[in-house]
């Protein structure tokens, strides 16, 4: 299982660490190659999916799945 981690920031806001939030979707049938070539295209349909959000950064991992049930 791959998960595309980002952070979502609140459009026009002036701090943007008071308004960000570390999310992430999950995917069983990718591999890391093929969730970092898209990633841009799932991001931007999320974007278009939450108006006034921005995503700042995003990256793709391997999940554990011992971390992620705990």
């Amino acid at each position: 299982m791959i998960e595309l981690i980002f952070v979502a920031c609140m459009f026009g806001a002036q701090s943007q660490s008071a308004n960000c939030q570390e999310r992430s979707l999950l995917f069983t049938d990718v591999t890391p190659m093929t969730c970092m070539m898209g990633a841009q295209p799932q991001l931007a349909q999320w974007v278009n999916e939450h108006p006034g959000q921005r995503v700042r950064s995003w990256k793709c991992r391997l999940v554990n799945l011992a971390e992620r049930e705990a």
